[in-house]
Parts: C-alpha cells; structure tokens; sequence
C-alpha cells in the first residue's frame, strides 16, 4: 500500500501558488513530503517580508569586506579593512576568535586559542574572492585584479598559477588581461568555475582541461555568458558571480542589471563565433547557420552598481530569491523565478557590498562601507509591504571620515612606533617627525569633519 504523504498532488494544485497555511494542511494530509514541507516553509516569501535587524557586530575599525558562515551556521567569520579577521557568535554578537590577517594565507587555529599562519600564494594587486569547492575541506582558488586564477591545495600548502584570464579567446596573438573581481564553483558540477571582471564576459573553465604541467592552454574558456545586448559592450564589467544549486548562473554588472543565465545558456567557448538576433541567438559553424534558439537570462532591476565591487547571491534552501547591495545603502531582494522586487531594506550608512546566507535558516549577514556587520532575521511582527523602487535610491551617498577612525590610528602607529624605537634603539627624531604628522592628520580630519558637519546643517537650515 502506497504511503499517503507520497501521493502526487493534482497538477492545477501544484501550479498553483501555495501559502503557509495551505501547505500546512497538504502536509497534514500527505500530500506534502514533511521534509519538502519544512524547506518550503523556510523560504516563504512571508519570511523575506519580516526580515529586520537582529545584531550589530560591530568591533571592527575599518570596512568589512567579506563574511561568511560556516557549514553548521553558528558561527559567523568577517575580514575588514583593519587587517583582522574575526570569528563570532553572530546571534550573541561575541568574538570567539580575532586576529591579524595577510595576503592568502592558511590560519591553523590551536588549542587556547593561539592562531598560527602560513603564506600560500600572493597576486599583485587586490583579490576580492575566493571560492571554496564544495564538500572539500582542502581546495579553493583565487582570483585577482591582476588577472591571475590560482589553485590551492592545503594538503601541500602550494599554490598553482593555472592562467592569466585575457580579453580575447583566442589562443595566439597579444590580448590585455582582465582584472577580476570574482569567481565561483558550480555546485553540481565542482570541476566548472568562472570568473569574471573587468569584461561583459562571464567565463567558465573545466579544471579537467589543466595539465598541472603546465602544458595546456587552460586559458581558453569552455564556455561564455553574457546578454545579448551587452556583447562586446567595452563600458561593462562584471562584480559579482554566483551559481544555483541548479547550476544557473548569477552575474552582477557594474553600471547595469543583475542577469540570471540557465544551466547551458551561454555562448559557446567562442563568443565571436555567435551571432545576436534579436529574438534568439544562432551559432555559425564550418559555414553553415544552425539556428538555437537560447532562452533570455532572467534580469534583476533596480539597484545600483557604480561605486564599489559589489557581491550578489541567492537566498532561500531552494535559492528561491536573489540579493544584491546597492550604492544608495540598501539590500535589495528579488524573485528568483520572474524577477519580481520584493524588499529593499536599510544596510549602510552609504554602500553594501557583500550578503550572505545562512546554510540553513533565512537568515543573512550583510556589510559595507560601515564597520559593521548586521545580522538579518525574520523575527519582524509586521510584514513590510512591497513598495515601488524609488528614483532617489539612485542618488549615491557620500562617506562621512569618522574621527575615532584616525585616532585609533594614531594610537595603533604611535604604540608600533614605541616600540620599533624600543627594540632598534634608534635616534628617535624620525618617530618623532611620523607621530607628529599623524597629530597632523588627526587634526586636520577633525576640522574636515566639522566644516561638513557644518555644512550639511547650513544646507538642511535651508
């Protein structure tokens, strides 16, 4: 006898838009598998609509760049502009573990808490994301502004320079390389990543196709993404990557949209091989035009992408929903499915930069130009409606210097100062000629920070 809770609902039924309540009684009746019912139910749009700040973390003296949660979701790992990574219990707002950071490197953290770290590998010039491939704890890789992809393998502690990404796919003549701002591992498949930066081009590599001997040309793509009107479009580039568990392809463009690519929607290894129609793509082989007909990426409107390198991600156990930072301060949030706006809330006091979700709960860690990192959870009593993106978000803010910010600086270089001339035993003129410029700089962003104080009450007097 057939299990009741395994009997199919009716197709109208399962087309139809459900609830909570309405998947509760499926569930009651077995028509709802309970687990299926517990994954729905953590990504209800109901959630999404009661997401509200739940904690500051706030010990931090400088921009947070990155966040992430671990596997279990207790804890709550975040890097800033002050070189320190700090390790939190994001629910109670306390740092479990803090130290200094350098380039990529390996933290071994020991019992007592005592933290030991290793150089692995360095890129000339920034690297703003690293991707860690999935259900490995010793692989990842990096990408930089240099446009160099690299390989790392903690059961060796080495680094493997695999390619300089180049603007053009071919594989002879001189091309410029691309500066990346990020890379991603598709889920499904951990052999296939792409990168993308300073280019339309959102490209995916196979590392199957990498001799470690260096043999290869691991350079060329296995495939493209990129709409249609924006091939070959030289102004665009791209900030932020992001793969589905149904290996779709997130893209964020600076000065553009956000663009959802479905699993084998791109545009061959070759673009320049492509021709854009109007209404479907067609690919030119060996003369002949086959027509195939790509279906148009999903877009994401509303947010602005201007300033900084900013991330985008999907949340929800079913990637139900896309977030995105904005310069005008806010996280904004989509529908996966139609690009539908659902929410934008308050983050910064100017930009977001990075989300991430919970692995489990609809729960998101989100930071900027602030010092701060806020925790979101879906513990608000009042559903926030669904409003209309206003025109004014557009407008980005400006960054007011923070005082404090320049005196812990000086009391940090002034304590490093004392102690280099302790050790050295050295003439101290030349501490005393950088503690007295600092004094200097301290003072003149303290009367900086009063005139636009001043003026921004003239301004609102007004």
């Amino acid at each position: 006898m057939r299990r009741p809770w395994r009997q199919p609902a009716p197709a109208a039924a399962a087309a139809a838009p459900r609830h909570g309540a309405a998947d509760l009684c499926l569930r009651e009746v077995g028509d709802l598998l309970p687990r299926r019912f517990a994954r729905r139910a953590a990504g209800s749009e109901d959630l999404v609509k009661r997401l509200q700040i739940h904690q500051k973390l706030d010990k931090h003296t400088g921009c947070v760049n990155t966040v992430a949660f671990n596997e279990v979701g207790d804890t709550l790992i975040s890097g800033s502009d002050d070189q320190m990574v700090m390790l939190w219990n994001w629910d109670t707002g306390n740092i479990k573990l803090e130290f200094h950071s350098g380039h990529v490197r390996l933290a071994k953290i020991k019992d007592g808490g005592d933290v030991s770290t290793t150089l692995l590998g360095e890129h000339e010039g920034r690297s703003h994301n690293l991707a860690i491939e999935p259900g490995s704890p010793y692989i990842f890789y990096s990408c930089g502004e240099d446009g160099l992809v690299q390989h790392f393998d903690l059961r060796t502690n080495t680094a493997t320079k695999l390619f300089l990404c180049r603007s053009s796919f071919s594989k002879s003549g001189f091309s410029s390389c691309v500066h990346l701002n990020t890379i991603a591992i598709d889920p499904r498949n951990p052999n296939l990543f792409a990168v993308g930066g300073h280019n339309a081009y959102a490209r995916v590599y196979d590392i199957r196709k990498h001799t470690w001997d260096g043999s290869s040309d691991s350079g060329h793509p296995s495939d493209c993404y990129c709409p249609p009107h924006l091939v070959d479009d030289k102004r665009v580039g791209i900030t932020g990557l992001a793969f589905s568990h149904l290996s779709e392809l997130l893209a964020s463009y600076n000065e553009e949209n956000i663009y959802l690519f479905p699993k084998n929607g791109g545009l061959g290894s070759d673009p320049k091989s492509i021709k854009i129609g109007v209404n479907e793509w067609c690919k030119s082989t060996m003369g002949q035009d086959f027509a195939q007909p790509k279906p148009t990426p999903q877009v994401y409107v509303g947010h602005e992408n201007r300033e900084t390198v900013k991330r985008v991600t999907f949340i929800g156990p079913n990637d139900e929903y896309v977030a995105s930072g904005s310069d005008c301060g806010r996280i904004f949030i989509w529908r996966k499915t139609d690009g539908c706006f659902l929410r934008a809330m308050e983050g910064d006091e100017c930009v977001v930069n990075c989300i991430e979700p919970h692995p489990h709960d609809m729960t998101i860690a989100s930071s900027g130009i602030d010092n701060d990192v806020k925790i979101w959870t879906p513990f608000a009593i009042e559903r926030t409606p669904t409003i209309l993106i206003k025109p004014e978000w557009w407008r980005p803010r400006k960054r007011r210097v923070k005082f404090w910010n320049f005196e812990e600086m000086f009391l940090r270089n002034f304590v490093v100062s004392g102690r280099r001339q302790q050790s050295d035993e050295e003439d101290s003129s030349e501490d005393l000629l950088y503690s007295s410029g600092l004094l200097n700089l301290v003072a003149a962003a303290d009367g900086s920070v009063s005139s636009a104080d001043d003026e921004e009450t003239s301004g609102s007097e007004e």
